[in-house]
């Protein structure tokens, strides 16, 4: 069973930037994903896919903790033509992140260098949100409150968010065995080196919440439908509409 440190003995956000500053190639392959991740190609598509099947005129898209852009390019894959706000810790990903998007939209592309907590995203600006992999570095239930009513906030009436990201169980005995399951995927993709590498990252960065805590989040803040894409694991690919 993984041992979650507290928040306090966590990574900061700077040693957060630091490493993904020197891994943008790992995320820059839409046709493999991140590996690291179960289901992580599989999740992709089926958030694009549900984010243009609920927002088909959409004409504005945040992509939060974006990477090196694979969301935003699978989303634009079906709806072409809309204006794109990338935000990411790492200088690095985000200049790969426009570079791979701009080819891909007939809209406009801007970035913005910063923690999501620190962001002012403004009311009612974007039609679609999707963040990937980037809540689990929230810490206490405030901020993942705070960050939550802010992104409501920020999405137009009807507008969507879909999120992928590392969860926790409720049940110990079901996360022990979740976690010997999660280990069981890395040592096939690679070995128990990688198994040990991944395991060690998370532990040291990582607070991921259950997928029901966050389900029934957004739920508080005024999310009116909640969708469940996919679970495998300790990963889910999840949405709702405000």
């Amino acid at each position: 069973m993984m041992s979650f440190k507290s928040a306090e003995m966590k990574s900061t956000v700077e040693q957060i930037r630091e490493r993904f500053d020197n891994d943008v190639e790992r995320f820059s392959h839409l046709d493999i994903g991140n590996t690291a991740q179960v289901d992580s190609v599989l999740s992709l598509e089926l958030i694009a896919e549900a984010a243009a099947a609920a927002n088909p005129e959409a004409q504005t898209l945040l992509d939060i903790g974006c990477g090196a852009g694979n969301y935003s390019l699978k989303v634009l894959g079906n709806i072409p033509t809309v204006d794109v706000t990338l935000t990411d810790l790492s200088q690095p990903m985000l200049e790969r992140a426009c570079l791979r998007v701009s080819g891909a939209t007939s809209g406009k592309v801007r970035t913005i260098q910063a923690d999501i907590r620190e962001i002012d995203l403004g009311e009612a600006q974007f039609d679609i949100i999707v963040a990937s992999s980037v809540f689990h570095h929230l810490r206490t239930d405030a901020e993942w409150r705070s960050v939550f009513i802010k992104l409501h906030r920020a999405l137009k009436p009807g507008g969507t968010i879909w999120i992928f990201d590392l969860i926790q169980h409720v049940m110990p005995r079901v996360e022990q065995r979740m976690w010997e399951r999660y280990g069981r995927y890395l040592t096939g993709v690679k070995d128990e080196a990688y198994r040990n590498l991944v395991f060690s990252y998370i532990e040291q960065e990582d607070t991921p919440k259950p997928l029901t805590f966050q389900l029934d989040l957004l739920r508080s803040v005024g999310f009116r439908e909640i969708e469940v894409l996919h679970k495998n694991v300790s990963f889910a690919a999840f949405g709702a509409r405000k």
